[in-house]
């Protein structure tokens, strides 16, 4: 499973916690990682691993993320939207074996496939503000 795939994962992981209590979240990993087809132990550590630490970030992402979205604070977010922002905003800030660059690039290409006809271009003007 490439890195893409890897964050699309997450991605989804990320976007269920928004409909689901943080008791339900550990079954809704292990359910959604037992689907998966075939994953190698270290793919699933990595999903579990990556998801876990955005979510105890939430509120500090969130805090970066209003600071910056000038109009837009994250409760007037689509779930969509926000999802990947916190996403991007976790690469960029915190994973230093992935370029901003790259986070960007990635997040814009979610947004095409999972966001509305304006995701992309919102979701490229809020990450571009947090660089």
């Amino acid at each position: 499973m490439g890195r893409r795939e890897l964050r699309e994962h997450i991605f989804r992981l990320l976007f269920r916690r928004e409909f689901h209590s943080e008791d339900e979240m550990k079954e809704q990993e292990d359910l959604y990682l037992e689907y998966l087809a075939e994953p190698e132990p270290s793919e699933t550590a990595y999903i579990r691993e990556k998801t876990e630490k955005i979510l105890a970030l939430i509120p500090e992402l969130d805090g970066m993320i209003n600071e910056h979205s000038v109009g837009w604070q994250t409760d007037r977010m689509g779930t969509v939207d926000l999802t990947i922002i916190r996403l991007a905003c976790y690469e960029m800030k915190y994973d230093d074996d992935i370029p901003v660059s790259v986070a960007i690039n990635e997040a814009v290409e979610l947004a095409k496939r999972y966001g509305s006809e304006n995701s992309p271009s919102f979701i490229n003007g809020v990450l571009a503000k947090l660089i």
